[in-house]
């Protein structure tokens, strides 16, 4: 079986990790075009290219696939299936139509719910139980395409999208190799999803990480979580920025001016606390800018003044 994989972020490598321990036929790799990070804003190669490259695999970085260049290349490696996980670009049907097999989609989520770009992070605001792994045979449209399989993961309260990000990776390789090997047989049979019940995520840009502390602790709670590793959610503190990286809603003893810094008991799991629309979000680990990451106890010993500040709001 002739495999094309296209991908882009650390959530790709794993499936095409799989792939290639159980000696797939990967005839090329397509991933996304270096992007420029850092403050010198050089280029860098995306998780999947330095994984792809290090394996001694072909991979090619069009800027899009609907140039008739590029849609003859992918018809001339003749592949047997397309793999897409997080590949960040809509296939066009010139494209879909290559493949004998069919183009397949690593989504993580449990579709029809949070298709889109950004699903782990919209399932741990919305403060889901669940969420899961889909394997879709892919259409025209957003992650509308009949399933394949699925299997569903629970959310723990420590769950950041970095964490589930990584779970749910491993998970879509097992299900993936499953796929391929019932596709051989010819044993698949594709359900389509139910439109009515569908919804979706969005782009999250890193405006979105600052925080708003006229919202309950338990909102902000999961926004730390689910904007972890990226953009981070942040406030700011003597001029600087000041991320919130780990932290646990706590409810509030009396009322208090949203985002005034309180101390905690020292019994307590967290030193200090910051109060909020509703409840106090007590704080275990934060980053100001330029600096690692720290203790809020280590954080709370070096800044004079901290207690009682009040933080500003979005």
């Amino acid at each position: 079986m002739r495999i094309i994989f296209m991908g882009t972020p650390d959530f790709s490598v794993t499936p095409l990790e799989q792939l290639l321990i159980n000696q797939y036929q990967l005839v090329a790799v397509y991933t996304q075009p270096d992007s420029a990070a850092g403050r010198g804003r050089s280029l860098v190669a995306s998780p999947l290219k330095k994984f792809a490259l290090a394996h001694g695999l072909p991979v090619f970085q069009p800027p899009n696939l609907k140039g008739d260049e590029t849609v003859r290349q992918l018809a001339d490696l003749r592949p047997d299936v397309i793999v897409v996980a997080a590949y960040g670009q809509l296939l066009p049907q010139s494209v879909l139509a290559i493949p004998a097999l069919g183009c397949i989609n690593i989504h993580p989520s449990l579709l029809p719910r949070y298709r889109g770009v950004s699903p782990v992070p919209a399932a741990i605001l919305a403060g889901e139980q669940f969420t899961g792994v889909s394997i879709m045979l892919m259409d025209k449209g957003w992650d509308t395409g009949p399933v394949l399989t699925r299997a569903q993961v629970p959310i723990s309260a420590r769950d950041t999208t970095g964490s589930l990000m990584s779970k749910l990776s491993l998970i879509g390789a097992q299900l993936l190799l499953e796929i391929l090997t019932l596709g051989k047989a010819g044993n698949i049979i594709p359900h389509p999803q139910d439109d009515a019940k569908a919804t979706y995520s969005k782009i999250i840009t890193k405006q979105a990480g600052e925080i708003d502390w006229q919202l309950p602790a338990v909102d902000i709670w999961r926004c730390v979580r689910a904007y972890h590793p990226w953009p981070g959610a942040y406030t700011r503190w003597q001029g600087k920025q000041l991320k919130v990286i780990k932290t646990i809603p706590l409810p509030a003893e009396k009322p208090a001016e949203a985002g005034q810094i309180i101390a905690l008991d020292k019994k307590g799991a967290a030193p200090f606390g910051i109060t909020t629309g509703d409840g106090v979000l007590g704080v275990l680990e934060v980053q100001l800018e330029g600096k690692r990451v720290m203790s809020a106890a280590d954080f709370l010993r070096g800044q004079r003044g901290l207690v009682g500040a009040i933080l500003p709001s979005e």
